[in-house]
Formats: C-alpha cells, structure tokens, sequence
C-alpha cells in the first residue's frame, strides 16, 4: 500500500462535468488500494462537499484564482518565460500548502491533475511524481484553426510560449497520463525525447448507466454538454445556425434538449426556440439522455475525449458527432456511431438515424458493447493503479531541461 498525494484542478464532488468526473473516479480507484491524501481548488460558486468524500481524507482546499487579463500581475506576464494565464493564477497558498502537507506527513508519490496543479511542481520534485492529464490540444486549435491573421498572430504568441513550457514542465514529471492517442502525439512534438506516456482514456461506470425501462421519445435529441464550456458553446452555436433548420425541414416534430449548466453564458448568440431548449443543470442526466432518439455531438474544436459520448452510448442512445466529436475515441463510423462533417451531411445523417429504427438498434448495441469493453472506470482505474504503483517505485528522476 503506497501512501499518494492527490493535487487536484478541481473539487470532485459532485461530478458534474468531465473533468470532476475524471478525478473523482481515479480517486476513487487509487483508494481502493492505497492512502490517499487530498489537496483541491475549489472554482468560484462551487461548493466543497467534505462529507461526500468518504474514500480519502481531504488534506486541504484551495480557492482557485480566475485569470484576469488586465490586472497588474497578468500584464506583467507579458514579460514572464511562464504563460501569463498561469502566472496570473499561481496561489502562493497552494504553494506553502503543498510544503506543508510534505512537511508533516511522508508520501510514495504525488499525482497532479491537470496543468491547474502540475505547475507546482517545484514544491514536490524531491519525490516521484505524475502529471495527471496533460492536454495540449485546445490551445494548439485555438492557433491553428484562428479565424484571421491577427488572431492567428495572437494565438500564436501564446500557443509558443506554452509549448516551451509544457516542455520543461514535463519533463520534472516521472511519468505523464494523456487521454487519448491524439494528446500523446501533440505532447510528442512538444517534447520529442520524452517518452514516460500512457494514455488514460476517459470512460464511464457501466454499471450505472443503464436505460432500466425508459422509452426514448420519438424524434427528440440530446446534446449533454454544459453551455459554459466554450467548445460546447461553439458546437451548439454551429448546430442551430446551419444544422438544425435541415433536420425540421425533413422532420418538423423533432425536439432539442441541451442539458448542462449556462450560468454567466450569454444565450444570445443561440438560435432557440422551434424545438430546440435547455434544460438546465440535470443532477441525473440519465433519463434525459436514455429518452432521446439520438445524441448529436457537433464539436469542432477541443481537446481529449468525449465523456457526453461515453455517457449516451451505454444508455442504448445512438451517437452522431463529428470527425472532432468523435476524436480519442476508439470508434467505428456505421457500426458503432455515426460520422459527419458537413453540415447538409450531418442533418441528413440524424435524419436517417430518426426514421431507421434498425439502424439506432444496431448502433446501441454495439456501441454499449464498445464502452463495456474498453470505456469502463473499472478497467481504466485498474491501469490507472498500475501506473501510479510503477512510478511509486522508482527513484525520482533529476530534471532533464
């Protein structure tokens, strides 16, 4: 039994979002096994729920500090090697915290999840170390994929800093967990000669995620993503402007739910209405999802894997998505979901999906078979577990930069 740190970006309970979903079932695994010490931010208006952590003790909390591009500190960023996001929101609190947990009790290893936590790394390096999700990919977009030539330079600006950064931070890391094989090759060609990956999918508990006798609905859709999540926002933005108005064209009784929070989200730029509606924060989105015909994953942009996806197929609803939905996750377009781009191509395929029935059956039957198979937080912490018993093992490795 290895005695592990546990830094986390976020407080785990509820898990209402992926990344809390993710952290607390990785928790919970490692606790299975080990002793497990806690150490989170909390975000702004979320709630710190002690009593429900039963499974690890909870060494501290931390508020979580908001980037705010014009104050001083930020702006001296600017001038910084460092990310000025990240020199904005480093809390000395955190910092003096991490010393003296380390200080007061001995550890076999620190996991940190998340950037959010890995930069501390300075406070830790003595023992062996995990960076816990290391993600990439949504700034690299964001450069990538810019609509003009000045945000294009802008975006830039930042995507080089950040990659010198993640370059140097990785390698004070014993080992390094990415979501999917899509993460592991951009974190490749940040640091080419660092080669401690493994890829920790994302996944879903099987067991909980059962239909249990719920009917779908007739011509309803789902998307079960939080509008406060900018690539959610984007992807519905997409749906309802150049997709939505083909699928009611070809079937005008179809209905829209978007589940998930959208607190200080301006819903303005949302073409509502005509069918389509949210429904707010859903403590169980199980009977939402369940009831749909079909779950629709417009996403174009971001990062890791689908957990909106790992939740709808176990619950025998069938998936669209596109390529970028769809992305690190092991899928099979026609057989398992269904793949589309194009706007004119992705109604036309949510069409078919609503007026086939043996074509949903087929999709959700492989689909749960998929999840079972391969997406499950069983297996998945298991491998998690070896990972973290592996590095707890190891003398910690000298910086390399």
């Amino acid at each position: 039994m290895s005695r592990i740190l546990f830094l986390s970006s976020w407080f785990p309970f509820p898990p209402d979002n992926g990344s809390k979903i993710r952290i607390y079932n990785l928790l919970h695994a490692l606790s299975q096994r080990h002793q497990v010490r806690l150490i989170t931010f909390t975000h702004p208006n979320e709630q710190a729920n002690i009593e429900e952590l039963t499974f690890c003790h909870l060494a501290g909390v931390v508020p979580k500090l908001t980037f705010e591009p014009g104050r001083a500190r930020a702006v001296l960023g600017f001038l910084s090697p460092t990310p000025r996001s990240l020199v904005d929101t480093f809390n000395p609190q955190m910092a003096r915290l991490i010393a003296q947990e380390l200080k007061q009790h001995r550890y076999d290893v620190v996991v940190a999840s998340q950037l959010g936590t890995a930069v501390y790394v300075s406070g830790f390096a003595a023992l062996p170390r995990i960076f816990e999700e290391v993600e990439t990919g949504v700034l690299r977009e964001a450069y990538t994929n810019a609509p003009n030539r000045l945000a294009r330079f802008r975006a830039g600006l930042t995507w080089a800093k950040m990659r010198r950064y993640m370059r140097g931070l990785v390698r004070q890391f014993d080992a390094c967990t990415v979501v999917s094989e899509q993460e592991r090759t951009h974190l490749k060609e940040i640091a080419p000669e660092y080669d401690r990956v493994t890829v920790i999918p994302n996944g879903v508990d099987v067991d909980v995620l059962r239909a249990d006798g719920l009917e779908p609905q007739p011509n309803t859709l789902v998307y079960n993503g939080a509008l406060t999540y900018s690539a959610n926002y984007d992807a519905m933005r997409f749906f309802l402007d150049e997709i939505w108005h083909r699928i009611k064209a070809a079937e005008p009784s179809t209905q829209l739910q978007i589940t998930g929070r959208t607190d200080g989200v301006d819903l303005s730029g949302l073409a509502l209405g005509d069918g389509a509606g949210l429904t707010g924060y859903l403590p169980d989105i199980r009977p939402t999802v369940a009831s749909a015909w079909a779950c629709v994953v417009p996403l174009r942009i971001g990062g890791g894997t689908r957990l909106k996806i790992l939740e709808a197929m176990p619950l025998g609803t069938p998936v669209i998505a596109t390529r970028k939905g769809a992305e690190g996750l092991d899928v099979t377009a026609e057989e398992n979901i269904l793949i589309a781009d194009d706007p004119a191509e992705f109604a036309a395929q949510t069409v078919r999906l609503l007026r086939d029935p043996a074509l949903r059956k087929r999709l959700a039957e492989n689909a749960r078979r998929l999840v079972e198979t391969k997406y499950s937080w069983r297996a998945i912490g298991e491998q998690f577990n070896q990972l973290v018993e592996a590095v707890a093992l190891r003398e910690p490795e000298h910086d390399f930069v």
